[in-house]
Parts: structure tokens; sequence; C-alpha cells
């Protein structure tokens, strides 16, 4: 009876012992789970937080384009400024501006001399943009007591614009209507 009991108190043991070990496997089990669901992001996070990124692109995209537009059309205009500055300055010193020229010669630089794009009268903008890369095309007009700068967009959906001896300064999104005189319709000052 002694063996009996001793089997019957080593299966018992066996037993107990193996639930023991079955119950913190199990809590180990769970533990884990519980850490690996805290760790990651589920698929309804990862869908929100891309549409809201997707959402936030679609209005800042369209805002930089017109900020970088307005940035270039600026760029145009000071040059433009800058040409009818050096037209006024030629005008003063010669009482006409006759013999005019953006580039010129090595033998009668113009102020655009240096500027690889520029020809006698026409710049590509900015300055250092070669042929096809330009943003915009500076052409000049000129007799002996008038002028007319007339800056085409590469862009079209950039303004053109026109600047005069006379004082006209326009832009339009439709060059085609430009002339030495005016915009055409649908003309704004700057």
């Amino acid at each position: 009876m002694n063996v009996m009991n001793k089997s019957k108190r080593c299966h018992h043991f066996a037993q107990k012992r193996g639930r023991d070990i079955h119950a913190s496997s199990l809590k180990w089990h769970r533990l884990a789970l519980v850490k690996l669901s805290v760790t990651g992001f589920t698929l309804i996070e990862l869908m929100i937080t891309v549409a809201i990124v997707a959402i936030i692109a679609a209005i800042a995209i369209p805002s930089y384009e017109v900020y970088i537009r307005r940035a270039e059309l600026s760029t145009a205009q000071q040059e433009m400024l800058k040409v009818a500055e050096l037209l006024e300055k030629h005008r003063a010193r010669n009482f006409s501006y006759d013999g005019f020229v953006l580039k010129g010669t090595s033998t009668n630089q113009g102020p655009y001399y240096s500027v690889a794009s520029a020809s006698n009268n026409s710049l590509l903008l900015p300055l250092d943009a070669s042929s096809g890369k330009q943003k915009f095309t500076m052409t000049l007009t000129l007799n002996a007591q008038t002028w007319a700068l007339t800056t085409l967009s590469a862009n079209p959906r950039n303004y053109s614009l026109l600047l005069t001896s006379a004082g006209i300064k326009c832009k339009t999104k439709t060059p085609v209507n430009i002339t030495a005189q005016a915009c055409g319709l649908g003309q704004e000052d700057w």
C-alpha cells in the first residue's frame, strides 16, 4: 500500500505541477499578447493617418504652386523695371533711346553683356536660364522716342506683362492680346 500511495502521490504531484506549468505559460502568453497589441498600430489608425496627410497635401500643394508663380512674376517685374531704368538713363545721356542694346558687343557692351541667354533685344528670365528652361521671355521694342517691354510667360497659368515708356503697366493671362499699347481683354494693372 505504501507503494500505491507513493504512486498516487507522484501522479497527483505531476498533475498539479503540470497545471502550474500550463497556467504559468498561459499567463506569459497573455502578457505577450498584451505587449504586442500595445506596441503596434491598427490598420484603421494607419488609414486615418494616410487620409489626414492626403487632405493636407491636397490643400498645401496648390497653395505652394500659386506662391511659386507669384515669386516668378515678381522677379520678372523687377527685371522689367531695371531695364526701364537703364533705358531712361540712356535717354538722359543721349537724348534718345536709339543705340540702347541689352547685350551689345565686346566694344559696345550692354548692361546684360555677360548674360549668356541675352540678345540685343531679348532676355530669358531667370537670367541664368537656358533656352527652353526659361520662365519668361522679355522682348524690347524701341525707337528714338518710345520703348515697350513685353514679357511672355512660359507657364499659361501665370501672367504675361507689358511695360511702356508711356507708363502703361499691365498684365494678362492671354499673351496673344498684348500689343505695344495695351494688354487687351482681361488685363490688370501691376
